[in-house]
């Protein structure tokens, strides 16, 4: 098989470093050195130990900081680090964090001379706005030590071990070197999006022109900007032996799905790893709703066995690498700013292969059912012909029902293999019974839909009212200017 593009020393080589480039609108730099950091804990561990050690700045954003031990003990160590003037600046989703951790949590903390801003709260004039959320899970701390990973700050994420609920599996990656100075770039875009910039502090050292020896792209992507899109697009094009997808809440586009349809057909060893329970069930119906044309083509569908697959990762042709925040989904793709990391180098790539079949120990094969025999069809096998069960209802169909459905349960634990059922009819009764459900409120109760339906428009109204206005006052004062 002739070399990839992706490590032909050849004009391929500058054609695919120039088509990545521009896909994720993100240069490649050189010199940095990645730590791949396997589950919460690795993760923690790591960023706790910097922040305790910072003696200039600690930038944190994330998407869930939660009211809990693990919360906690974050929020108190960057107190401890605010308290010696170190300048400590939070970012953290009001949607991500809505129940989670309210004013009083962060008040120790702006107490002592830190800063808590939370992205996109509601706001009049912005109809939509509340959509778009701040999904990056990232630290960096004096300006030297970067983080950037799919785990949020939860309890949630280390399981319980007194109810015998395993951690959440999750992937990130410590770097060094001048990638650094992306997060940083990244973190100080979203800090302005929500208020004063950052202030300068020349004493804080740079980020080092070299750490190592790895060659990566940031990837800190905005809504609408489709930069992890073009770029999960171009590598499933431009796989040519392997292409491993982790993904927590996998729904998805079609223009994607086509991309590893094909690559599949072309002979290229596709799997995608997603969760057997989520944490959020709709996604998990609408992910297995689109099992079944990947596996038609010969894409190997995995789910893991544990109490939630929370990692975002892809690993190809042994060369290319990528752990981050976005889900393979057009929530992360277009509606949110998110933050991943693409490298390319050998040894990491090898690193995330061998984490994603060990992960595989821990997963089940989902597998098309056998073809059925068609009316008048040959059997082309040598091995005599099943009997045909007898028809019956009653309690013996049902039994023999329920021993078909105890029969697949232990094969599928026996071989981690399970044939995929019926994924279609959950999702459209669901959605059946939801609208019955409305139409029924709808014809006796007809206030419960009408108010709802009435603030609605009036929200959209007040906000419209309000961007006109605005937009009249610029305009007044546009003329105004250009008058003098």
């Amino acid at each position: 098989m002739p070399p990839s593009p992706l490590t032909a020393s050849s004009p391929y080589r500058l054609l695919a470093e120039q088509a990545l480039s521009r896909a994720a609108g993100a240069p490649l730099l050189g010199g940095n050195a990645v730590e791949l950091l396997i589950d919460a804990e690795a993760n923690y561990t790591a960023w706790l130990q910097a922040i305790k050690q910072a003696r200039h700045s600690v930038l944190l954003e994330n998407y869930i900081i939660r009211d809990d031990d693990v919360g906690r003990r974050f929020r108190d160590a960057l107190v401890d680090r605010a308290r010696d003037g170190v300048l400590v600046a939070v970012i953290c989703d009001w949607m991500g964090c809505l129940g989670q951790s309210r004013a009083a949590f962060w008040k120790p903390l702006r107490d002592a001379g830190g800063e808590v801003r939370v992205f996109n709260p509601p706001q009049l004039g912005q109809s939509f706005g509340w959509i778009s959320r701040d999904h990056r899970k990232t630290l960096v701390v004096d300006g030297r030590h970067g983080f950037l990973s799919g785990v949020c700050i939860s309890a949630q994420w280390l399981g319980d071990a007194d109810r015998g609920v395993p951690p959440w599996r999750d992937t990130g990656v410590a770097l060094q070197g001048p990638a650094v100075g992306e997060l940083i770039a990244a973190f100080a875009d979203s800090w302005r999006q929500t208020g004063a910039p950052l202030p300068e502090r020349p004493q804080e050292p740079v980020p080092p022109v070299s750490a190592g020896d790895i060659a990566l792209r940031v990837i800190a992507t905005h809504p609408s900007t489709a930069g992890m899109y073009r770029l999960d697009q171009l590598i499933a094009a431009m796989a040519r032996r392997t292409l491993w997808l982790t993904d927590a809440y996998f729904v998805g586009m079609a223009p994607y799905v086509q991309a590893l349809v094909s690559a599949a057909r072309d002979g290229v060893d596709v799997r995608l790893l997603v969760p057997g329970s989520s944490d959020i069930p709709a996604v998990g119906s609408l992910s297995r709703s689109g099992y079944r044309p990947l596996l038609k083509a010969g894409i190997r569908v995995f789910e893991w066995n544990g109490s939630m697959l929370h990692a975002k990762t892809a690993v190809a042709d042994g060369q290319w690498a990528r752990v981050g925040s976005s889900n393979l989904n057009i929530a992360s793709w277009l509606g949110n700013r998110e933050i991943d990391v693409a490298v390319e180098d050998a040894g990491f790539a090898s690193q995330l292969a061998a984490q994603y079949e060990r992960d595989l120990e821990n997963a089940t094969e989902i597998v098309l059912a056998p073809r059925r025999r068609r009316r008048g069809e040959k059997v082309q096998s040598s091995e005599a012909r099943p009997p045909h069960p007898r028809k019956g209802g009653g309690s013996s169909g049902r039994t023999a029902a329920g021993a078909l459905r105890i029969a697949n349960t232990v094969g599928a634990a026996l071989s981690d293999r399970r044939v995929l059922g019926d994924t279609a009819t959950g999702p459209l009764l669901g959605g059946a019974a939801l609208l019955l459900v409305l139409a029924i409120v709808a014809i006796l109760w007809p206030a419960v839909i009408a108010w709802p339906l009435g603030l609605l428009a009036a929200w959209f109204a007040l906000n419209l009212g309000i961007r006109l206005w605005r937009q009249h006052r610029r305009n007044r004062r546009r003329h105004l200017g250009e008058a003098d």
